[in-house]
C-alpha cells in the first residue's frame, strides 16, 4: 500500500486500516491542534526523528492498559506502604514534557523535538494534553504526559527523577482514570516495562471499538 503524503492546508487522513504493515500511514502535513485531534481520535499519532518529515502511524496491533487492570507488583505495594505518595495534574506541562525529552535524549535518543514540544503545549493550552507529576515524600519523583480525549488517554512519554517515579505516576493516574470511567490508556507500542504494569496487545478491531466507546465525536 502507498504511504500517503499530506499537505499543510487540507486537514485529513487516509483510512487508518490503509497503514503499512509496520504502521506507517502518511507523511508530512503539520502538527496543528486540529490535525492532532483528528489523528488521535482515529488512532493515529506522529512519531519521527529530527530532520525527517512528520510521520503518522497507525499500527494494526495496538498496546493498551485498561485503567481497571493496572498491575501493582508486590514490591511496589511495599513501597507504597513505606512512603507518602501523590500525583498532581498539570503542575507544569512544558517542564514535564521537556524532562521526558531530556531523559530520553541522554539514554537512547528521542522523537520529542522543539516542534513537538510546541505542538503539544498548544494542545495543552486547549485542554487536550495533560501532564501528571508524582511525588515521593513531598519531592518531585517523576511524571508523564499525553493526550486526553473524552474517556481515552493517549500516553506519550514518561520520566523519573527518583526510583519508581514514573511507575507511581502511572499507577495513581490509572486509578484516577478508572474512577472517571476511562476506557483505556493507549501505550502506542509494546514495552516489557508497560507489559509488567498491565499492558496488553489487542487487535485493531477491538481498539477501534474502544475509541468509539470512549470518544464522543
Amino acid at each position: 500500500m502507498p504511504v500517503y503524503r499530506l499537505d499543510k492546508d487540507n486537514i485529513w487522513f487516509p483510512e487508518p486500516t490503509l497503514a503499512e504493515e509496520d504502521g506507517l500511514l502518511a507523511i508530512e502535513g503539520n502538527l496543528s491542534v486540529e490535525r492532532l485531534l483528528l489523528a488521535y481520535s482515529n488512532g493515529i499519532f506522529p512519531w519521527y526523528n529530527k530532520g525527517e518529515p512528520i510521520m503518522w502511524w497507525c499500527p494494526k496491533e495496538r498496546f493498551i492498559i485498561r485503567p481497571s487492570k493496572i498491575h501493582v507488583s508486590h514490591s511496589m505495594k511495599k513501597f507504597f506502604k513505606k512512603h507518602e505518595l501523590s500525583i498532581v495534574l498539570n503542575r507544569d506541562f512544558a517542564d514535564t514534557m521537556h524532562r521526558c525529552r531530556v531523559k530520553r535524549e541522554f539514554k537512547e535518543g528521542t522523537w520529542i523535538t522543539d516542534e513537538m514540544e510546541e505542538a503539544y503545549l498548544n494542545l495543552h493550552k486547549e485542554d487536550f494534553a495533560v501532564s501528571v507529576e508524582s511525588y515521593i515524600d513531598g519531592e518531585l519523583a517523576g511524571g508523564l504526559y499525553g493526550v486526553c480525549l473524552d474517556r481515552c488517554f493517549f500516553g506519550e512519554s514518561m520520566f523519573s527523577e527518583k526510583e519508581n517515579g514514573s511507575k507511581i505516576a502511572l499507577i495513581l493516574f490509572a486509578e484516577l482514570l478508572e474512577d472517571n470511567d476511562f476506557v483505556m490508556i493507549d501505550c502506542q507500542f509494546h514495552t516489557n516495562h508497560l507489559e509488567s504494569m498491565g499492558g496488553e496487545k489487542i487487535s485493531w478491531k477491538e481498539y477501534e471499538m474502544l475509541l468509539n466507546e470512549g470518544i464522543n465525536i
